[in-house]
């Protein structure tokens, strides 16, 4: 799978980790940055993964900041994005097969090394199930964006 990573500097060195872990998995990987622990801004790499999965030159995405909480909210104002912060793998791997999620966000601050793989190897290995109650709510959350000027 084509897996985009992005990560602000808190959560450049997870970012680092998680990139060499899913290429020995065979997963292609879009580092989307940020390239080192100097100080920048989570919205900036929330919207370079984002335009990496709508281009098309990546299935889903990963995006890492201190608490995850600033990543995900910036990712969810971009049209398309289905983003949520993950700390157990229910959340990682229920989010793709109930609400089509495609951008994994984690908190480096907040979870450890190995959590964050079992949560990245959760949210990869999940499929949208396609019921059609997870479609009803995936469109009514489309109606919203189209409500409130987000088009998808």
């Amino acid at each position: 799978m084509r897996i985009a990573l992005g990560a602000d500097h808190a959560g450049f060195d997870l970012k680092q980790i998680l990139v060499a872990d899913l290429r020995r998995r065979g997963h292609e990987v879009v580092d989307a940055g940020t390239t080192s622990a100097d100080p920048v801004d989570y919205p900036d790499f929330a919207e370079a993964v984002s335009k990496v999965l709508l281009d098309g030159r990546a299935e889903r995405g990963v995006l890492i900041c201190g608490s995850g909480v600033g990543a995900s909210v910036s990712a969810n104002k971009i049209p398309g994005i289905r983003a949520a912060v993950c700390h157990d793998t229910y959340s990682a791997r229920q989010g793709v097969e109930h609400d089509d999620m495609n951008i994994l966000v984690l908190g480096a601050r907040i979870i450890g090394i190995e959590l964050a793989r079992q949560l990245a190897e959760g949210f990869l290995a999940a499929k949208f199930t396609g019921e059609e109650r997870h479609r009803r709510r995936l469109a009514k959350i489309e109606a919203l964006d189209k409500r409130y000027g987000k088009a998808t």
